[in-house]
């Protein structure tokens, strides 16, 4: 067997290794591996200031329905719950006595007429009479004071005839408004009191629906400085959009707009009240309901916004971004945030124009630890991603 011949070269490299480890020196150890990670260039964006308040829902039309005159009555002519017209009758109340009424200011006005008749004559007569002297002017004064009585008297129940057909009338209730009927608050048979003005039903017009909300006068305030400033640029308050949030969370499928803000504060509780208007037409929001909604109240267009990837938070709840400085380097800031716009936080203070946001690669970077930096590569938002709640005067963390 022929054995190979080891070049010398290789022979001295080996030789050297085993000298120095037999000395002690350990082999030179290989670079550090940079880590990699994505990160976004903050720049201002426009973003809407949204406002989340809370409220609650009343009818667009409430009318309650009360006795006009007294008696017992007769019937209901609606169904609880059923829809009516304006105009349509609801309760009949018995007419009899009021039918007497009008009877009675019929004769007294058939009365009246006569006498009114019969004292014109003699006002006539006494007229030419004292014109010959053939009566006294005493006797023809008060044959014209008589006429002007019978007159007054014929004027007096020509009202009373009115007063009586009105009060016929009001034994026909009817619905003052077209709307949705509550629950009946008297049954046939029951005697109910103009005095008293008895409630006998409630009609409520439903679509749309008002939506009473309550606003700090603080938040109020903030935005009026904020737009006076020129931070904030408004539409117009009758162009704000308004998003409603049922009690179980989801959003109403319709949108809302602001009506009016209420000028005065409410001393108690230090808030006003703004009220917004919604379409209805499914019955979805009944009166009492309770719900949140978003105001859209302007648009900030120098907001900074930063993908909710980059975005953690601590045991205390602070919002924490780590960015990667001039020298790729990483650094940690504490941000001061007010809600979120789509996949976004808006963030009011702690980050410039310019930062590198980390939001790839979070596990990877250490404060103080350099990296590389690399653009990263998000998921497109949602075509119809909305705003979640960037109140105008909030300081989140």
């Amino acid at each position: 067997m022929r054995l190979k011949r080891i070049p010398y070269r290789l022979i001295g490299i080996t030789t050297a290794a085993l000298l120095a480890a037999g000395c002690g020196e350990k082999p030179p150890a290989m670079a550090p591996h940079t880590p990699e990670v994505g990160v976004v260039t903050l720049a201002p964006a426009a973003v809407p200031v949204v406002a989340e308040l809370t409220g609650r829902t009343s009818a667009f039309l409430d009318a309650q329905v009360r006795a006009r005159v007294d008696g017992i009555v007769l019937r209901r002519e609606f169904t609880e719950g059923s829809v009516v017209r304006a105009g349509q009758r609801l309760y009949k109340i018995d007419p009899a006595p009021y039918i007497a009424q009008l009877n009675n200011a019929k004769a007294s006005y058939a009365k009246a007429q006569a006498n009114l008749v019969s004292t014109s004559a003699q006002a006539e007569r006494y007229k030419v009479l004292v014109a010959s002297n053939a009566v006294s002017k005493q006797d023809y004064d008060n044959a014209v004071a008589a006429l002007g009585q019978a007159e007054a008297d014929v004027a007096a129940v020509k009202a009373a005839i009115d007063t009586a057909q009105i009060n016929l009338g009001h034994t026909e209730v009817t619905s003052p408004i077209s709307g949705q009927t509550g629950i009946s608050q008297v049954t046939p048979g029951a005697y109910v009191q103009a005095a008293q003005a008895t409630l006998m039903v409630t009609v409520q017009q439903l679509d749309p629906m008002y939506v009473d909300l309550t606003q700090s006068s603080l938040d109020g305030l903030k935005l009026r400085r904020q737009i006076q400033e020129g931070r904030l640029a408004t539409n117009g308050p009758n162009a704000a959009k308004v998003t409603l949030i049922l009690e179980d969370g989801r959003v109403y499928s319709e949108q809302g707009r602001l009506q009016f803000s209420d000028v005065t504060v409410d001393p108690t509780t230090g808030s006003v009240t703004v009220r917004a208007v919604f379409p209805n037409k499914d019955r979805v929001l009944l009166p009492g309901m309770f719900v949140r909604a978003r105001v859209e109240e302007g648009v900030n267009p120098n907001a900074l916004v930063v993908p909710v990837q980059g975005v953690t938070h601590d045991q205390k709840g602070t919002a924490l971004a780590m960015v990667v400085d001039k020298d790729n380097k990483v650094a940690m800031r504490p941000l001061v945030t007010s809600g979120t716009h789509g996949q976004n936080w808006v963030v009011n203070s702690g980050l410039n124009p310019g930062d590198r946001v980390i939001v790839e690669g979070i596990d990877k970077a250490r404060p103080g630890t350099e990296v590389k930096a690399v653009p990263a590569h998000l998921p497109e938002a949602p075509a119809d991603a909305t705003a979640a709640a960037p109140a105008s005067g909030a300081a989140g963390g």
